[in-house]
């Protein structure tokens, strides 16, 4: 649901980097959410938006220090208890696992991750050869998401999945 970012003040209060469709809902005081990777239950004491930025303070957290701790962490819940997604989203460990197919029923690889850049996600795939793609998740380049077959097809553009090939070190 988001990413904790560095405090603001002295009284506990950090920045969020929301990664939901409804902070107000799910950044609501008495709301559980949990850290990952600490697994630390985080409890919002309050949150509100400042300069465009969400800032909460949970109750396990009531100065800088304590807030500082929490840098880093991704905030998560369970999906079971979080509700429904609409047709067309997914929570990202849905996602994550699934194998990557062409039109054509090529294999391209694997999703390893989910990543969530300002305007849009990413799938980061493991391909069969060796090395990473990421593909951007939006449905001209991703037109079938079956989680219970457990495979995604995906139409990329033409020189998507070549760039994506390409040294990352730049060494040739």
């Amino acid at each position: 649901m988001g990413r904790i970012g560095r405090p603001h003040g002295v009284r506990g209060e950090v920045s969020v980097d929301v990664r939901t469709d409804d902070p107000d809902v799910r950044y609501a005081p008495g709301v559980v959410l949990t850290a990952d990777p600490s697994r630390q239950a985080l409890t919002v004491a309050r949150s509100r938006w400042h300069h465009g930025r969400l800032l909460v303070q949970f109750e396990q957290s009531n100065d800088r220090v304590g807030a500082d701790a929490l840098r880093g962490q991704l905030l998560v819940v369970d999906s079971a208890t979080a509700g429904r997604t609409e047709p067309g989203e997914y929570w990202d460990h849905q996602l994550v696992g699934l194998t990557v197919l062409r039109m054509d029923g090529s294999r391209v690889g694997e999703v390893t991750e989910v990543i969530h850049v300002p305007g849009s996600e990413l799938l980061a795939v493991r391909r069969e050869g060796g090395g990473e793609a990421l593909i951007p998740f939006v449905e001209a380049i991703v037109p079938t998401v079956d989680i219970e077959a457990g495979h995604i097809v995906i139409s990329p553009p033409d020189g998507l999945l070549e760039i994506n090939d390409t040294d990352p070190a730049g060494t040739g």
